[in-house]
């Protein structure tokens, strides 16, 4: 059997350049799929986006960490600063969520909201994944299985990405990426134990590489990939005002990563468009689907 790869891009609706890109990467690139962040400026021009692209797959892009949540549930304003914006950090949420009932009844609140969100403006979600794998914390995977079940969601994103990404002859990555590699693959290994019924692939491709997606990155998948199915994680964008960004981030948790990414992103767009990289995954015999596909 073929190897399968997902190509998914993360952040769908985050901004219209964000959006752009994600319909420049399918329709000139090899981009599969795309997750939505219900909560941000540019989600319904996103839906619109998507309706335009019937053999793009969309997921949902749960989001607990940027932005002000869509819910009106009172519950959720113990997940809240002061000024209505998300108020915790992904490592104090994910220490939360284990330890405080009422903080997991907030977070199935507002996930429930942003999951609907997309369904009722007419999208049939192929799969869950987060923002920050903030699904991937035990406790939030549980409630985000609860949902998947819910909503009939046949496929959660599985966080686990292999040791060997951070060793030759995968392109090099940095400290804090082999770090957070690390601790994500340990999380997911917890999940995979406690519920593997929508766990779809068999590594997730790209998370000690965030930020770092290029050409020779995507030729190492074709080369070195080890599971037969595997999701790889992108996040394309084109120059833009990304205004919309910054309006929402949360000032108390001002993240190095993202800012890092706003000029990473027009590097991974050009990456899976580049006639290079078609030719790599050509010779290689993979078969490009969506999670709808698998």
């Amino acid at each position: 059997m073929d190897k399968r790869i997902v190509i998914n891009a993360d952040d769908f609706g985050r901004s219209d350049s964000v959006n752009k890109a994600v319909a420049q990467a399918h329709t000139k690139g090899m981009l599969t799929s795309a997750t939505l962040m219900a909560n941000m400026p540019a989600a319904e021009q996103a839906v619109k986006t998507a309706k335009e692209l019937p053999t793009l797959g969309v997921g949902v892009h749960l989001n607990l960490s940027e932005g002000r949540p869509i819910s009106k549930d009172a519950r959720i304003e113990c997940l809240l600063n002061n000024d209505g914006r998300f108020a915790y950090s992904p490592v104090k949420l994910s220490l939360l969520s284990t330890a405080i009932h009422r903080i997991r009844n907030a977070i199935r609140a507002e996930l429930t909201t942003q999951i609907q969100w997309v369904i009722d403006n007419g999208l049939k979600p192929t799969h869950l994944d987060s923002h920050r794998h903030i699904h991937s914390f035990p406790a939030i995977f549980t409630i985000v299985c609860e949902l998947a079940r819910r909503f009939r969601i046949t496929a959660i994103r599985w966080c686990f990405e292999p040791k060997q990404l951070c060793r030759m002859p995968w392109p090099l990555t940095s400290e804090t990426g082999r770090k957070k590699a690390g601790l994500v693959r340990t999380q997911a290994m917890i999940n995979r134990m406690q519920n593997p019924h929508f766990l779809k692939t068999g590594a997730l491709l790209g998370v000690a590489h965030t930020g770092k997606i290029d050409v020779n990155f995507l030729k190492a998948v074709t080369l070195y990939n080890p599971a037969q199915t595997a999701e790889v994680m992108t996040h394309p964008g084109l120059p833009g005002d990304h205004r919309n960004i910054q309006q929402n981030a949360n000032p108390d948790d001002a993240d190095k990563r993202q800012t890092k990414l706003l000029y990473r992103q027009k590097v991974e767009l050009e990456a899976l468009c580049s006639e290079r990289t078609k030719q790599y995954f050509k010779d290689a015999g993979i078969k490009l689907v969506h999670y709808g596909q698998l």
